[in-house]
């Protein structure tokens, strides 16, 4: 009985010591060839390419290309703060890759 209430313990006390994680989200720009289309976009991104719009360009890119698009350049990654102002701007390429 002590153990199983030990182990519990320490399963909750190690689950209140990760790091909250937060959403992650990038704004960028890219093209279309032939004619000749742009947009500038809203993206979530996972932790990994959370770091700087450096980190981001290599996921948005992969994801984006899908569709046929080239990625122009990735302009900052932020978070849920700044979600909501750009969504106009992005229009139907918000959080849409």
């Amino acid at each position: 009985m002590k153990t199983r209430l030990l182990s519990t313990a320490i399963a909750a006390a190690t689950l209140l010591a990760l790091p909250a994680t937060a959403a992650c989200y990038a704004d960028y720009k890219a093209k279309q060839d032939n004619p000749l289309k742009l947009h500038y976009g809203v993206i979530e991104l996972p932790d990994v390419a959370c770091g700087s719009a450096q980190d981001a360009a290599p996921e948005v890119s992969r994801r984006i290309a899908a569709d046929g698009w080239t990625l122009l350049n990735v302009l900052g990654v932020f978070g849920d703060a700044g979600l909501e102002e750009r969504k106009a701007s992005a229009g139907p390429y918000f959080l849409r890759y």
